[in-house]
């Protein structure tokens, strides 16, 4: 039997409902794989009548969501009621949304989930509730970890059908970057991600593009030692090793169209670095993609926009492009989805 792939609700207060039901109803229009929605199957029921959309809904078990797919969405249910209020966040929610992660995993872990689609979460609903992960990719990691093993280091890469990036230090202050960049944190990342996007992606040689850190990568030391001292010898490491890596290249010229084509993903040495490029290329189609793990996970690349939960103005592009890729990684891993 087909395996579906396993959505998490997000938090209830956001846009995470609106966007399923929307994906859902965008399903044949995109072709997207078979998927459930771990959630309250009354509160999904009602929140579609509130927004007006035609969405039967039909409680299910995991093994039979591809089947029911086709006509109605199939919502596994988690162990207790949702009782969400659209745009107030509320920590009496935490345990259902992480109940509905953890399942999620569970589920994948087990086989009987294709791959985990996460829909947003807010860090400080959770944090109200005791919640002791740093975040989202964190907790996945943990999740993930063999019991008494070593926990999986995630790595996180923006993707998008025009450009896929990495960003080797992610959720710091500015001013940490110089002293969090290693030698080491960077081969790390790169091999991480040299390997999925060979074998998740199914490139044979991905080729990596790796950003300096200070304008033109330094400027022959004069604008900073780090681009030579810290970031050049890593890549010269990565390529004894086999890998195509190249650079440090000057960040504001690597993302045009024409320098795109010349590598598969880019390493960004911070946040912005990273993200203001795929944002303005890919921002409403953009998708959060978990490399490292043992199983696929991808997520919209946005947050849970409690502005506008529940008004029917959310567009679900991203999580139809999350659903897409994680139906599509799917099928090159195993020849069917």
């Amino acid at each position: 039997m087909t395996r579906a792939l396993a959505l998490t609700q997000g938090d209830p207060a956001g846009i995470g409902p609106e966007i399923a039901l929307k994906a859902w109803v965008a399903r044949q229009e995109h072709g997207l794989a078979p998927f459930f929605v771990l959630s309250d199957p009354a509160f999904l029921a009602r929140t579609a009548a509130r927004l007006g959309l035609d969405v039967p809904i039909q409680a299910t078990e995991p093994g039979a969501a591809a089947a029911i797919f086709d006509t109605a969405l199939p919502v596994v249910p988690l162990s207790a009621e949702v009782a969400a209020r659209p745009g107030e966040p509320d920590a009496a929610t935490a345990a259902g949304t992480i109940e509905s992660i953890e399942r999620a995993v569970a589920l994948a872990q087990a086989g009987q989930a294709a791959a985990v689609v996460t829909c947003p979460i807010a860090k400080h609903v959770l944090y109200a509730a005791g919640f002791r992960h740093p975040g989202h990719t964190e907790f996945l990691a943990a999740l993930a970890a063999p019991p008494g093993g070593p926990v999986p280091r995630p790595v996180m890469m923006l993707w998008s059908e025009d450009l896929a990036v990495v960003p080797v230090t992610i959720h710091i202050p500015l001013k940490d970057v110089p002293s969090a960049l290693t030698e080491d944190l960077i081969v790390e990342t790169a091999r991480i991600v040299a390997h999925d996007l060979r074998v998740r992606f199914g490139l044979e040689r991905p080729r990596l593009a790796l950003c300096g850190l200070n304008p033109h990568a330094g400027e022959a030391g004069t604008m900073g030692r780090e681009d030579a001292e810290v970031i050049a010898p890593a890549i010269g490491r990565l390529q004894a090793e086999g890998i195509d890596a190249s650079g440090p290249w000057p960040a504001d010229t690597m993302f045009h169209a024409r320098a795109r084509r010349g590598y598969d993903a880019a390493l960004a040495m911070y946040h912005d670095q990273a993200l203001i490029p795929i944002k303005t290329i890919a921002f409403d189609d953009g998708v959060n993609v978990t490399l490292g793990l043992p199983f696929i996970r991808t997520s919209p690349d946005h947050g849970t926009a409690f502005d506008i939960a529940a008004r029917g103005i959310a567009r679900p592009d991203s999580l139809v492009a999350a659903l897409r890729l994680a139906g599509r990684l799917t099928a090159d891993a195993t020849g069917t989805p």
